[in-house]
């Protein structure tokens, strides 16, 4: 039971308030989107190894890409990743690089299988925070910003803990674990890079407004990257030594409501209207005429 206590010890008024409005809020509503057959084709099949996540992870990316799906924004974050992760453990950073490998790749399917259940049209078997994301991915009409945490979000504070509990933490978990905080590093040097990615792929005027969107940012991420990862890792520990499965369900239930309140504070975070329609033009502007009417909006609302 010391899991269960230990993350009953990290919960604090976030994540509580996030598992509150998970619960409460609508999802959005249901997009007019149609089934593509080759995209579920694409989908059907488990992953392989890490050569054929990321192989297939990118050409996911492509093929959203050139369609004007927004459901490419996340890929294009999650591509570079798997290509830094499979990187760090060739080149043997790792101390267990076989649990590595099957973590990836379990982690990537929990993704593979949301998105065809989404493209399927099976809306009801999509957790939460991915029926938010790709939904909102769909219609087009969020902030690149916000494409992109919520797919991160959906992706390390929902399927992340999930993927840690079927690949097993045990034995040796202090190992395990160690080698789960590395990657933080592996991440964390790819932050300057995926940005440059977003901005030449799409939103051209994001490059202008880096410590603005920094603020902004702050207010759209319930949880860093990292502090992700770590609540993740906890909850695994809490879903693997938890023997009852009552307790276990519940613990599964909280975790979703969390990432999916998250989601929506993601989707409609608490600013002022006039500056998100300011940070889309800016998105878009390649000229940089928006800016100054950004910088007003932030001045006015979030000083």
């Amino acid at each position: 039971m010391a899991g269960y206590a230990a993350m009953a010890r990290r919960l604090d008024s976030r994540h509580l308030r996030a598992a509150v409005r998970g619960i409460r809020a609508a999802p959005p509503d249901a997009p007019d989107h149609a089934t593509d057959p080759a995209l579920v084709d694409r989908l059907e099949r488990p992953f392989e190894g890490v050569d054929d996540v990321y192989t297939r992870l990118n050409d996911l990316e492509s093929r959203l890409r050139a369609a004007g799906d927004r459901r490419a924004v996340f890929l294009t974050i999650y591509t570079r990743m798997t290509a830094a992760v499979r990187a760090a453990i060739a080149d043997g950073r790792f101390a267990d690089p076989a649990w590595l490998r099957r973590y990836t790749v379990t982690f990537a399917d929990h993704y593979r299988r949301a998105l065809l259940s989404f493209e399927r049209g099976d809306h009801d078997v999509v957790p939460g925070p991915w029926r938010v994301a790709f939904r909102t991915a769909v219609a087009g009409s969020a902030l690149v910003a916000q494409d992109a945490f919520l797919g991160i979000n959906a992706h390390i504070t929902y399927d992340l803990a999930l993927a840690l509990r079927d690949v097993g933490i045990d034995p040796d978990r202090a190992t395990k674990r160690a080698d789960h905080d590395r990657i933080d590093g592996v991440l964390a040097r790819l932050v300057d890079a995926q940005q440059a990615a977003l901005v030449d792929l799409y939103a051209p005027g994001l490059s202008r407004i880096d410590d603005t969107l920094g603020r902004f940012d702050e207010a759209l991420s319930l949880f860093s990257m990292t502090e992700g990862r770590a609540w993740a890792w906890l909850v695994a520990t809490v879903l693997t030594d938890v023997p009852a499965a009552p307790a276990r369900a519940a613990v599964h239930r909280f975790l979703e409501a969390t990432a999916t309140g998250s989601a929506h504070f993601v989707r409609s975070p608490p600013v002022d209207p006039a500056v998100v329609t300011a940070l889309r033009r800016v998105e878009r502007d390649r000229g940089g005429g928006a800016i100054n009417v950004l910088a007003a909006s932030f001045d006015e609302h979030l000083a």
